[in-house]
Order: structure tokens, then C-alpha cells, then sequence
């Protein structure tokens, strides 16, 4: 049985800022991909969102649940684009896996979804597929 009476803190905070024990629903996004779940038990952070699932219900396992959907989503999209700001550049995967790190295999992984390509990699691909004509300049 939870002690519901004495009062609980957040970690994330680490301020002293109470915990709220109530039912909300908590929307969120992973990279950009929204998620959205309903009537979440526990005890809310009034700062910062953080929450502790309360341990009679489904809570935190729908929570995990919406959040690695959204991540998937995520991930799937990113491939897309790696994949088509790659063909755009009129690159192969082997060209642009020597020109931009990680080997002859590494974007057939990212256009996978196998493996994710490290930030700065998704940014400068970003910034190519806006301005293509750099692509020269970084080559040389």
C-alpha cells in the first residue's frame, strides 16, 4: 500500500517543489512527434511535468507505451528524410557514408531505421538539403 499522506518531492527538480497526486492527462512529443495520454495516476510536478506513477494502475506502462510510438514515428521520419536529402545530393549510400562518417553501410542502417546517425551528422544533412550547392565544399 502507498503512503499517500506524507508529502513527496520532485527529483527532477530537486528544489523542494511538492508533487501534486492527481489524475491528468499528459501530452508530450519525442523529436517532434507528438503523443498524448489520458488520465495518468500519480504524483505531478506543478514545475516541471515530471511525474511518479502511482503504482495501482496502468499509468506509467501507457505512458512508455505513447512515448516509444512517438519515438518510432520519429525515427521512421528521420530515415525518410536522411533518404531523400541523400538522393536529392545525388549521393550513394556508400558516398555519403565515407563523406560524412560512419562507413559504406552506415546510411543503408540510418535509412533503416537500424541505427541512428549522431546529431551533428541529421543537422549538416538539414542544412545540405537547403543549400545543396555547399555539398561541393564540403567535399573538397
Amino acid at each position: 500500500m502507498e503512503n499517500t499522506t506524507r508529502p513527496r518531492y520532485c527529483l527532477q527538480c530537486d528544489d523542494g517543489t511538492v508533487l501534486v497526486r492527481d489524475t491528468r492527462d499528459v501530452a508530450g512529443n519525442v523529436d517532434g512527434e507528438p503523443y498524448f495520454v489520458e488520465r495518468v495516476s500519480g504524483w505531478h510536478c506543478p514545475a516541471c511535468g515530471e511525474i511518479e506513477f502511482a503504482q495501482d494502475d496502468d499509468s506509467a506502462s501507457r505512458c512508455s507505451q505513447a512515448i516509444w510510438a512517438a519515438g518510432a514515428k520519429a525515427r521512421e521520419r528521420r530515415a525518410r528524410e536522411l533518404r531523400a536529402t541523400r538522393k536529392k545530393l545525388k549521393l550513394t549510400q556508400a558516398e555519403a557514408g565515407r563523406l560524412f562518417g560512419g562507413g559504406a553501410s552506415a546510411f543503408s542502417e540510418y535509412e533503416r531505421g537500424k541505427t541512428q546517425p549522431h546529431k551533428s551528422t541529421v543537422l549538416l544533412l538539414r542544412l545540405l538539403d537547403r543549400h545543396p550547392e555547399l555539398l561541393q565544399e564540403l567535399a573538397a
